[in-house]
């Protein structure tokens, strides 16, 4: 298994419902936990990511800051198109520092993995890493 959601392995966010200059939403894919994507203030936001062809997932990792519910959802199309639902999570608030969730997935195939941020603890949130354990479907 390796994260195939970095950039470097090919991932792509395809889209994402804010976007600032100075933390665009390829830094969740980046590999560097110092950069960061950040919301508008408005929830629900959401990003997706293209994997470079169908995988096989078994895990999500997210750092993340200020999210309160998160929900993953997955696609098999080979567009970001019918997505369904893999799990919701609550999150702990951790005062405005640094969250870290490690979701167990089983063993799903996606092409598309959409994060919806719900609700956040504060008017802003923010995604420092996205880390997605898996491997190319045959």
């Amino acid at each position: 298994m390796f994260d195939v959601a970095l950039k470097s392995a090919g991932a792509q966010v395809v889209l994402a419902t804010s976007s600032d200059d100075k933390y665009p939403p390829e830094n969740i894919i980046d590999g560097d936990q110092e950069t960061f994507w950040t919301t508008t203030g408005l929830f629900p936001q959401e990003f997706v990511i293209k994997f470079t062809s169908m995988m096989n997932m078994s895990k999500v990792e997210l750092a993340s800051c200020n999210v309160r519910r998160l929900i993953l959802e997955k696609s098999t199309d080979s567009e970001p198109l019918n997505f369904e639902p893999i799990k919701e999570i609550e999150m702990n608030s951790h005062d405005g520092q640094l969250q870290s969730e490690e979701i167990n997935l089983g063993n799903i195939q996606a092409q598309h993995l959409r994060v919806v941020i719900d609700s956040a603890y504060d008017h802003f949130a923010a995604v420092y890493r996205l880390n997605v354990d898996g491997t190319a479907a045959h």
